[in-house]
């Protein structure tokens, strides 16, 4: 197995935020992997753990990372999924000299990022407006569940009840009328995910008007609840447009057909004729011409007005061959198809291998980790540094010494004992 290491070893770091430091009070997962996307971009970033406990997202298993021995370790694949490219500090933000540790290290960074619930930093002197006193040009990004104003802003926030409150749950799975239907959960945590991708932008487009306007830093309140309603996208345009509330459709698109799964002999394969050209080419291949001159289908409006009978249609004629049969067909007809893989089976998927999405670094207690590289492809500023997710507290004395230039001894300010 080839472990992927830095790939300018000993070279001058030209990742696009390189110099760029970033102090990381987040915790489980938005937060985590908002700034995993500020360190994939070469920011340094400097995340703070609790002191002998660390993040509670380390303790999400299984499975767990195994060392070279084929142990267990205590780093769990969820916390493994969004920490690479950083560094652990372990400080006890509940005494005296930790508090100043944080606010010393914040003089010294770019970034603050947290995601305590609204206003719990402010009693510890470490919320936006202390820090801010202390650093002026500081980009101060809060992460929490429903922001820091308005009815809810108190409220913990979690992944499933933010899909079932902002309607993604309401669009996904299959009509009520059907064997198994129902709102059902998207097996990703997208709101976090989104939150943290939010405030990843939102950080650098801060950054990019206080380095190019010779302006003071400022504060970012980004919320769960507004990243998830955000992401409604169309589906949330749909019914402001319309006033009709969207419905579920299974795999198939609500504004779209044919976009769907389909049955073939042997499963089902996806299919997406995207507009009438398409459309049309689609029925030449499947010797079913005739419909692409049936005003049921015509149009693409009309064909989803009519999605039904046109997926029975045309699973009638699919259901003849195999799966590679009509994926083959389809692709040298170039149109749209694809099989449906497992999630093993499309990281084996030779496009995978050639775009290097898995990469192996070595981890500090024994052996290798594999992550999934980031999608971002630069050509003058390249992503090719990884670093494997740190140990809880790996890089203490380290950074404390580097930032603080404080002693061996010094680095323990803080640090409550386990």
């Amino acid at each position: 197995m080839p472990v992927d290491v830095d790939r300018n070893p000993g070279k001058i770091d030209n990742r696009p935020l390189a110099g760029i430091r970033v102090l990381d009070m987040t915790r489980v997962f938005s937060g985590p992997w908002g700034t995993q996307i500020l360190g994939d971009l070469g920011a340094d970033v400097i995340k703070i753990e609790q002191p002998g406990r660390g993040d509670d997202q380390r303790r999400l298993g299984p499975p767990f990372l195994m060392d070279d021995q084929g142990g267990l370790t205590s780093e769990s694949s969820y916390y493994l999924s969004v920490n690479r490219n950083k560094r652990s500090v372990a400080v006890d933000i509940g005494t005296p000299e930790g508090q100043r540790t944080i606010q010393q290290l914040a003089a010294a960074c770019d970034v603050f990022v947290e995601n305590f619930k609204a206003g719990n930093l402010a009693k510890y002197g470490l919320d936006y407006s202390s820090i801010a006193a202390i650093n002026p040009r500081i980009v101060y990004c809060s992460i929490s569940g429903f922001g820091q104003t308005g009815p809810r802003r108190h409220q913990m926030g979690y992944d499933t009840v933010m899909q079932a409150m902002c309607g993604l749950m309401s669009v996904t799975g299959l009509p009520d009328g059907e064997p198994g239907g129902g709102p059902l959960k998207v097996g990703l945590v997208m709101s976090d995910m989104m939150a943290g991708t939010y405030a990843a932008m939102a950080i650098l487009a801060a950054l990019y008007a206080r380095d190019t306007r010779n302006s003071e830093g400022q504060y970012i309140d980004i919320s769960m609840f507004d990243a998830q309603l955000a992401a409604m996208s169309h589906q949330a345009s749909h019914y402001l447009v319309s006033g009709e509330v969207p419905a579920r459709f299974g795999n198939g698109a609500p504004s779209v057909s044919p976009s769907n799964a389909f049955s073939c002999s042997d499963g089902e394969i996806i299919i997406v004729a995207g507009n009438d050209m398409q459309f049309r080419r689609l029925c030449e291949v499947l010797c079913l011409a005739q419909l692409a001159d049936d005003d049921r289908y015509r149009t693409n409006s009309a064909r989803v007005t009519n999605r039904a009978t046109l997926q029975q249609a045309l699973e009638t004629r699919l259901r003849m061959h195999t799966k590679a049969h009509w994926l083959a067909t389809l692709e040298r007809a170039g149109l749209v198809a694809g099989p449906i893989k497992t999630l093993a089976e499309a990281l084996a998927d030779p496009q995978a291998g050639a775009r290097e999405i898995v990469r192996y670094v070595e981890h500090v207690s024994g052996g290798t980790v594999p992550l999934v590289a980031s999608p971002m492809r630069m050509s003058a500023t390249p992503l090719d540094r990884y670093t494997a997710p740190p140990t809880c507290g790996q890089h203490t004395e380290e950074v404390l010494r580097e930032l603080l230039d404080l002693s061996r001894d010094e680095t323990h300010i803080g640090r409550r004992q386990a």
